[in-house]
């Protein structure tokens, strides 16, 4: 009875606590079993959202100490996911003909710099890689890579696709 009239709530705030709806629910659900299982030694029963609650944030502290480590940090933050904009929603000939405006805007580029920007951006290549290959320094492949974006965001080729 309690569980059927407490469900939706109790589920929110395991949800609230787990982005997956999916570990949301088992998350309930073991703390909902633990309450089962400590019924007789619970005095006020007026108080059940609070010792399920309790239950819930327990139960989601120990599986994240529990939890295996496949995150680790990092210098570089990883390229944002694509959207959906005009230019991916547009025509297999108009992104051929935006690729071939971009490549001849990179051609135009000094040796160097386009060089840093093939290795950056087309080889995906980082900071560090690059200037290893290169032979330079990273403050140098940082530089010479703002500066060549900046020429082709200036490129009066490119401009319809800004």
């Amino acid at each position: 009875m309690y569980v059927r009239a407490r469900g939706p709530v109790l589920l929110r705030t395991a949800r609230s606590l787990i982005a997956n709806p999916c570990d949301a629910e088992d998350l309930l659900q073991t703390a909902l079993t633990k309450t089962y299982v400590a019924w007789d030694r619970i005095e006020d029963h007026r108080a059940l959202d609070g010792y399920v609650r309790r239950a819930l944030l327990n139960t989601r502290t120990s599986q994240w100490r529990k939890r295996k480590v496949d995150e680790f940090t990092t210098d570089e933050l990883p390229e944002p996911a694509a959207t959906a904009t005009a230019a991916t929603a547009a025509d297999p000939a108009e992104q051929q003909a935006l690729r071939d405006a971009m490549w001849r805007a990179v051609m135009k580029l000094p040796d160097r710099q386009r060089a840093m920007v093939v290795l950056r951006y087309y080889e995906d290549l980082s900071e560090v890689q690059t200037a290893e290959v290169l032979g330079v320094s990273v403050g140098t492949v940082k530089s010479a890579v703002s500066r060549a974006l900046g020429k082709l965001r200036e490129d009066p080729e490119l401009s319809p696709a800004r």
